[in-house]
């Protein structure tokens, strides 16, 4: 897989040892941050050594400047910024968010926080140098695209959007000119746009409203395959119709003008809610390869439709590393993957343990794993499909042999559920637990302060606390506010 570390030489990111490092800085004024005043930006977006210029479709023009500029400020926020600047104002705000949860810590647990390892930063533990990204632009592997009225008020404008629902003010904005996105998925984003205009039937904008094309998602691997899914809501249409609607948007992309965007596969799910999984509605394969897959620490990875994956493949590696080192696992460990995804933590420290147990309530991502590891080889792995809070204590229980285990949690925004944080702190074989967290707030803060709590038998809080001994900002998302964070908690 190709990592460029040209960028990250230069500016002095790798140490002797090889590690990555970065001392920061003080952060520029939000105001000019915000407003474009500390330094100029433009859109231009280059190609990645020996890529072609995708082809775009001929009735894209340009549109007012202030409209992309807008929506580059909502969607990537630090665009105007070298990354070196951009480091710096991520890192003041780790440290910002991280000495809010200390005090929550110590005014929610009423014991003041300590710890034996370094101190950092103010903190009573010890904060790394943020990690920053391999790839600094088009880094996603995965965009989503929604349909809506255009600054034009064309309805089948396929963009991201701009306003809210509750000011009734929503835009969709072109989206090609945004840093972290790849020319590719732009291409097909726009080429969905010329189909749904020369389509009969309307967008659904809203379901109460009608209509029937919704969002597109695009999936990319390092390779160069793409995987695209179209939403599509049935309203009242008859199984014979859906059948001409597939059939004419799979044409489109095989012979039509879509054909330029060389698709490795095209999906189609019927959706009647926001959002729904396969097993809610089963995603549709109209031509192509079933899985798109990724070369990740060395490691051949399935990925499938709706299962979850970091977005930025060489920051996941980067931050796979970090959670390696630091769970410290051996081969008298068992690793816990709790909210797995396609497994490849567990998958890629399988070889220094002596047991990986993972849990991912998406069951297509299960697959996935369970694929991966009889594709690599990997014997010492199991994977459990379900919500967590009802595998996780069963597992456990079966585990009390005296063995000890690592826990590893990467949690959706929502955060662990609570009993899911129970078990975890009433098994006493789990000395170590690393928490991963792109939202190191709300729940997630709930859920650390339980983790560390006293024991309190009325939440059922039975064993010893966990203590924060490190964190590391690991930056998968360069040009937006957001980072993530990697605790080590023991006890």
């Amino acid at each position: 897989m190709h990592k460029p570390r040209c960028f990250l030489s230069r500016m002095g990111f790798f140490s002797k040892s090889g590690l990555l490092y970065w001392c920061p800085g003080k952060p520029p004024y939000w105001s000019q941050l915000l407003w474009g005043s500390a330094c100029k930006g433009t859109f231009t977006k280059s190609c990645k050594r020996g890529q072609k210029s995708q082809k775009k479709p001929s009735h894209i023009g340009t549109i007012d400047s202030s409209w992309e500029e807008r929506l580059a400020d909502v969607v990537t926020p630090l665009w105007r910024l070298s990354y070196e600047e951009q480091l710096k104002v991520k890192f003041e705000a780790q440290k910002k968010i991280l000495r809010r949860l200390e005090s929550y810590l110590q005014k929610f647990n009423g014991v003041k926080v300590t710890t034996a390892a370094p101190k950092s930063e103010g903190l009573c533990f010890l904060l790394h140098p943020i990690i920053p990204s391999p790839v600094i632009d088009g880094y996603r592997n995965k965009s989503t695209f929604s349909v809506n009225r255009g600054p034009d008020g064309n309805p089948k404008t396929v963009g991201y959007y701009l306003g809210t629902w509750r000011d009734r003010n929503i835009v969709c904005v072109r989206s090609n000119h945004l840093k972290n996105i790849p020319e590719k998925h732009s291409q097909v984003a726009q080429y969905y746009e010329v189909f749904l205009r020369q389509s009969p039937l309307e967008p659904c904008l809203q379901f109460h409203e009608g209509g029937h094309w919704r969002e597109l998602i695009v999936r990319t691997n390092s390779q160069g395959h793409t995987m695209a899914i179209v939403t599509f809501h049935p309203q009242e249409l008859s199984q014979e119709e859906l059948c001409v609607q597939k059939e004419t948007v799979k044409e489109f992309f095989i012979k039509g003008p879509g054909a330029g965007c060389n698709l490795t596969s095209l999906y189609f799910q019927e959706s009647t809610r926001t959002r729904c999984s396969h097993q809610q509605s089963p995603f549709q394969l109209l031509f192509g390869e079933p899985h798109i897959f990724e070369e990740l620490l060395g490691l051949k990875v399935r990925i499938s439709p709706d299962a979850f994956f970091q977005i930025n493949t060489a920051g996941a590696e980067m931050l796979y590393r970090t959670i390696g080192k630091l769970s410290g696992v051996n081969s008298n460990t068992i690793l816990l993957d709790i909210c797995c995804g396609t497994g490849v933590i567990g998958l890629s420290l399988a070889k220094y343990t002596s047991q990986v147990l993972g849990i991912e309530l998406v069951e297509q991502a299960v697959e996935d794993a369970r694929w991966t590891a009889a594709f690599n080889g990997i014997t010492n792995c199991e994977f459990y499909a379900g919500q967590a809070e009802k595998i996780l204590p069963q597992l456990l229980k079966s585990k009390e042999n005296g063995q000890l285990i690592v826990a590893v949690v990467n949690p959706a925004r929502a955060g662990l559920h609570y009993q899911v944080v129970q078990a975890i702190r009433n098994c006493r074989a789990i000395r170590t637990l690393v928490f991963i967290s792109c939202k190191p707030y709300g729940e997630t803060t709930r859920n650390i302060i339980e983790l560390c709590c006293p024991p309190n038998s009325d939440k059922k809080l039975l064993g010893k606390p966990f203590v924060l001994r490190q964190a590391v900002p690991v930056d998968l998302f360069p040009h937006t506010l957001h980072c993530e964070l990697v605790f080590l908690f023991t006890r």
